[in-house]
């Protein structure tokens, strides 16, 4: 167990390892951060922060020798990165990051242990994606196998002039075939070092454009019949990568039952209802779990949750909602603003 005054390292700078570092200082403990150059909004919550490449070997051993445990807040550190910290103080292991870094291996990794995702086809090349539309028809989506997140990396195929306009650049990729479903949810739970497990009520999550819009609690019949089947396959993802603090799992809620999307080795921004609406927050509970603390409640507080996604420029009309009883709002601190980047968010309770 961390004493009170250690450190914790961060690897990345964005608005999550901004809400770790706020979690941390809260139960005592300093919190350093490291990120390439850009907008990193969680440098001026944290005690000290590296801006060096993820490659500046020197730089990456001075940071992990500030720091007590290290964790990170974005999924595509680079998994060498986070291997290259001390064994003993990495958490989550750094095979959460190889199993959720590529789509293949993830989707292939959770059937393993018996989760469903929708059906898929490895692509290496035009002809392989010719193929696999012809076994798993159209529509569907092909996505990278790397670095896609918010709708980055993803093109939906609904016909052959879709396929046809497509320029290919044989970079490894995977066809998901669209499955029917009348809701989206995920699982977000907390795993601590002894093994223990906690789960966050499941949140209905609404994308837009490939984005998240909103989570809503609660999240319907239809969700709360799915949950414990969703549940169980994610505590066997987590146990399975001895994982240590928050995994998320993202399912469809079908007719036959839960369908896995993907994963995410982190806090995520469907939990961020947790800050206000449960008695112990995702950011906490993380931060607990990296440190050998025990895990603290997870129940809702709330009768109804409700968390907003800000986008863009949408950023200037968020004084409207700070004229609503119990809206929360979250600014991330990002100075440029673009369409679909994440600026902040807000949060509604009734309770």
């Amino acid at each position: 167990m961390l004493e009170r005054g250690s450190t914790i390292g961060i690897l990345g700078g964005g608005q999550l390892g901004r809400m770790m570092a706020v979690a941390g200082a809260r139960l005592g403990y300093r919190c350093i951060g490291y990120a390439p150059a850009g907008d990193n909004v969680a440098a001026p919550v944290c005690d000290d922060f590296f801006i060096n490449a993820w490659d500046d070997k020197p730089a990456l051993a001075a940071f992990a020798a500030k720091c007590d445990v290290v964790t990170w807040e974005f999924e595509n550190v680079p998994v060498a990165v986070a291997a290259a910290m001390p064994p003993d103080g990495i958490f989550p292991l750094p095979r959460a990051l190889e199993t959720a870094q590529d789509r293949l291996i993830e989707k292939r990794f959770v059937e393993n242990l018996g989760g469903r995702p929708a059906p898929y086809a490895k692509v290496d090349s035009r002809a392989d994606l010719d193929m696999a539309i012809e076994r798993i028809g159209m529509p569907g989506i092909l996505k990278t196998r790397r670095d896609g997140y918010d709708g980055k990396g993803q093109w939906r195929l609904s016909s052959q002039r879709d396929v046809e306009a497509l320029t290919f650049s044989d970079r490894p990729a995977i066809y998901e075939g669209l499955v029917s479903f009348s809701a989206e949810f995920s699982v977000i739970l907390v795993r601590g070092r002894d093994g223990e497990v906690r789960f966050w009520e499941s949140p209905r999550n609404l994308h837009e454009h490939g984005i998240l819009a909103t989570s809503a609690l609660p999240a319907g019949e239809v969700i709360k019949e799915q949950s414990d089947p969703a549940r169980e396959l994610a505590r066997q993802v987590a146990d399975a990568l001895s994982y240590v603090g928050v995994l998320t799992l993202e399912f469809f809620a079908c007719d036959d039952g839960p369908v896995f999307n993907e994963m995410a080795p982190r806090v995520h921004n469907s939990g961020h209802w947790t800050i206000e609406g449960a008695v112990t927050s995702q950011f906490e509970n993380h931060i607990r779990a990296v440190a050998g603390l025990p895990l603290g409640n997870t129940r809702t507080t709330a009768k109804k949750v409700v968390m907003n996604n800000v986008l863009g420029k949408d950023i200037k009309g968020v004084t409207e909602h700070l004229g609503v009883s119990d809206a929360h709002w979250h600014d991330y601190g990002k100075k440029q603003t673009r369409a679909g980047r994440k600026m902040g968010h807000v949060t509604r309770l009734i309770r």
